[in-house]
């Protein structure tokens, strides 16, 4: 069984199911209304626009090219700014043990000076007495949080 198609072309009817041999100059030359050059105009178009030219190849050869470099560059300043944490989270912590150790060794320092025995050799081996009250100058401070003796006090 075939099946019989019919196509409209025209005024015309192009009946049955094999393409005919057709001459597209001569079918083009005798179209009445330009309606077929027109098809073909825009056919040849779109196989136009599906070729791409070198200049295009080019322009993005060279976008790939930029766009790779740039994630190959972001990649490696993300590995150079984890390598730098790293680093830091490693000083930090070097820090706080040179911290701790300084503190454990200032408090031994302290715990072994005898205060009562300096206040023993102060008074009787070097001759020392406590000051008394019309013999202590009280000075306020202006701008900085110590005072800095530059020269004797006149009494």
């Amino acid at each position: 069984m075939s099946q019989t198609r019919q196509v409209r072309r025209g005024n015309n009817y192009i009946a049955g199911t094999a393409a005919r041999n057709i001459d597209v100059r001569t079918a083009i030359e005798q179209a009445p209304t330009g309606e077929p050059l027109r098809q073909l105009r825009g056919e040849a178009r779109k196989a136009k626009r599906m070729t791409m030219s070198i200049a295009y190849v080019l322009f993005l050869t060279v976008i790939f090219t930029l766009t790779g470099m740039a994630v190959v560059k972001y990649v490696s300043l993300q590995a150079e700014l984890t390598a730098s944490a790293e680093r830091v989270a490693r000083y930090e912590n070097q820090l706080n043990k040179l911290t701790l150790a300084n503190d454990d060794e200032y408090s031994k320092m302290v715990n072994t000076v005898d205060l009562e025995e300096i206040r023993r050799v102060a008074i009787e081996e070097l001759g020392m007495v406590y000051a008394d009250e019309n013999q202590v100058i009280t000075y306020e401070r202006e701008h900085s949080d110590y005072v800095r003796q530059v020269a004797d006090i006149q009494n």
